[in-house]
């Protein structure tokens, strides 16, 4: 697939793995068990709407505020700062019209 032939040439290692791997979407499921113990699971919600402000609140606090071990205790929104920093536009987009 173009897609993993692309990762590949970049050195970045696929997220599908193969057939019953139990760490195939551990990012992922990472996520998601903390959106739940820290939010989800922490209060009763009156109706759907109110989960859903929580959660776009929430979110915001993970990608802005919360610091992340694996990131070196910075935050998302720093990492990608840093990132386009290094990467200028430019060079994603030769790399874009190259895939």
């Amino acid at each position: 697939m173009v897609y993993n032939e692309r990762l590949a040439q970049h050195g970045i290692a696929a997220s599908t793995g193969t057939v019953g791997d139990s760490y195939d979407n551990a990012l992922a499921e990472n996520v998601n068990g903390s959106y739940k113990n820290e939010l989800i699971h922490t209060r009763r919600w009156n109706d759907v709407v109110q989960a859903e402000i929580a959660t776009f609140e929430w979110v915001s606090w993970w990608n802005e505020t919360r610091l992340h071990q694996s990131l070196g205790y910075r935050t998302p929104v720093e990492v990608e700062t840093d990132f386009w920093k290094q990467n200028p536009s430019q060079e994603i987009i030769e790399i874009k019209a190259n895939a």
